[in-house]
């Protein structure tokens, strides 16, 4: 994730960029880049979608962590960090039932 991380926040910089960013925009980005996700699956199945959108849908999933790495690094969030902290409390939230505690 790092170097993923980089790459993108090198590009932002070697354009200059990274003055017209703030956290209101980014995070409205997030949301319009998410909303061009959905369209892709909008009145078709998950298969119909995939088979016609495949390409665009992998485009809006890259656009979607951009801005979101964007948002990250303006806000002085570790991302890898966070989303360990994430799973763990949603581990807490939601535990693995074994299979004889789920059967009754």
């Amino acid at each position: 994730m790092k170097e993923i991380q980089k790459k993108i926040l090198s590009f932002r910089d070697e354009r200059d960029w990274k003055k017209y960013h703030n956290e209101k925009d980014l995070a409205i980005s997030i949301s319009l880049e998410a909303s061009e996700l959905l369209e892709n699956f909008q009145w078709k199945t998950t298969e119909e979608a995939l088979a016609e959108s495949r390409e665009n849908i992998k485009d809006e999933i890259a656009d979607i962590l951009i801005y979101l790495i964007q948002l990250a690094d303006k806000m002085d969030i570790n991302i890898d960090e966070e989303v360990t902290r994430k799973l763990i409390k949603n581990a807490e939230k939601y535990p693995v039932k074994k299979k004889e505690e789920t059967v009754k």
